[in-house]
């Protein structure tokens, strides 16, 4: 149509994220009405959507950001079905966009944030509509945030994994601070000390020792002691400050914090992994 520009396809393209063909037919759909032509690109998403709902979303990016103040940092996760995708410039570029906004508003949970105002929209709608542009399932499946002194985050290459650790001091040396979220991103830490080691955890263990130790012939009377020291075993090789730290095995990630500043601990950390 004469009356539709180059300018107007542009426009809807930042509004929507569509591609450019895609945004001239639904302004040619809609007699040139913007508000008409962002509609129909909504429906085109909502009904792609419908159709892949129950497709898997395995795939993705896990990202994680700190303010500008070192205070608070979130991570979020955004699925797709294929690892194509998942490495698509634009999609990335579409996650960065959700965790700025996450970092912005800090909201209070997964929900909250998708519920949060997003170009003209909110972010559940906005990945609806990117869902019509992509052709595949989409999912912000995870969101959390932590608030500390000072607060980092590391993305392994790849954006498949990120960690976020808070700290109880700032103006310290940054790579002591990225030491630690390389700990927890190559060791897997289930908790930060063996206090915050959930209950069922602990008993699991006590049963896996007890069993190990039945099966190696060790008489009953003995199998809870056993079980106790594999448990001891379990405390140092799985809660963060008691793991042998990776760049320096003779000292733990705790005794490394302290031999940079008595002061120093960490407050709590957050992992996610996709397909590792």
């Amino acid at each position: 149509m004469a009356g539709i520009t180059a300018a107007d396809v542009a426009k809807l393209r930042k509004v929507t994220l569509a591609g450019m063909m895609d945004c001239k037919k639904a302004l040619e759909e809609a007699n040139g009405d913007f508000d008409k032509a962002i509609e129909i690109i909504r429906k085109k998403g909502q009904a792609v959507a419908n159709k892949r709902a129950d497709r898997e979303a395995s795939e993705g990016v896990v990202l994680a950001k700190v303010r500008a103040d070192g205070k608070l940092g979130v991570m979020t996760v955004l699925n797709c079905e294929t690892d194509f995708v998942a490495k698509n410039n634009d999609f990335i570029a579409f996650a960065y966009k959700i965790l700025d906004l996450a970092l912005a508003n800090h909201p209070a949970d997964l929900e909250a944030l998708k519920e949060l105002p997003m170009e003209g929209s909110d972010v559940d709608k906005k990945i609806i509509e990117y869902i019509g542009i992509i052709g595949e399932k989409l999912e912000l499946s995870y969101y959390e945030k932590i608030e500390a002194e000072h607060v980092q985050a590391y993305i392994h290459p790849g954006n498949k994994l990120a960690t976020l650790v808070g700290f109880t001091k700032a103006g310290l040396d940054v790579q002591v601070y990225k030491d630690v979220a390389m700990q927890v991103a190559a060791m897997n830490p289930v908790s930060l000390d063996k206090d915050d080691v959930p209950p069922s955890v602990i008993a699991q263990e006590i049963e896996i020792g007890k069993e190990q130790a039945r099966r190696d012939g060790k008489p009953e009377e003995m199998l809870d002691r056993i079980a106790q020291g594999k448990l001891g075993k379990f405390f140092r090789e799985n809660t963060l400050l008691n793991q042998d730290f990776v760049k320096d095995n003779k000292q733990t990630i705790g005794q490394y914090l302290k031999s940079v500043d008595k002061e120093l601990s960490v407050t709590g950390f957050r992992r996610f992994t996709l397909n590792l």
